[in-house]
């Protein structure tokens, strides 16, 4: 699918707040609310609009301690890969992670309250995980910048 300017100020919009209806957005783009309603049903029809959520202010929620891990497997078998990627995914303080390239594996970004629920969460959870070899981690001291938003 070939994006024309409209669908790509749609996409804009829809990012920056979800909850617009359709005539506010009708408004915004010149076009009536049908087309609007007919253009977003196509993108999501078509997989570029994966879903709706609501963005959390994880000070609120006290879970505003941010961690980064990095994660190195003992050995890079099918099996091993397979297995951690599994039980990762099973761990709520892990918001994200990433298989990548250079001198670890993964990289996890981890949410909890503070810096004892951080310890808490390493030694009770993810160093119990097998196959595992060594975890490096960073905590952030101040975030810069922080968007969800796919530039078009």
């Amino acid at each position: 699918m070939i994006f024309d300017d409209i669908d790509k100020r749609l996409l804009f919009y829809l990012q920056k707040d979800s909850k617009q209806t359709n005539k506010e957005l009708s408004n915004k783009l010149n076009l009536s609310v049908t087309a609007v309603y007919e253009r977003i049903k196509k993108l999501e029809k078509r997989g570029y609009v994966d879903k709706y959520v609501a963005l959390i202010n994880k000070e609120k929620v006290d879970k505003a301690f941010v961690a980064f891990c990095h994660i190195k497997l003992v050995k890079h078998s099918q099996d091993y890969v397979v297995s951690f990627e599994k039980e990762v995914n099973r761990l709520n303080e892990v918001l994200e992670c990433y298989h990548i390239s250079g001198d670890y594996d993964y990289l996890l970004k981890v949410l909890v309250k503070n810096m004892e629920a951080f310890r808490e969460f390493m030694v009770k959870k993810l160093t119990t995980i097998n196959h595992i070899g060594s975890t490096h981690s960073m905590f952030v001291i101040n975030e810069v910048k922080h968007t969800t938003a796919i530039n078009m």
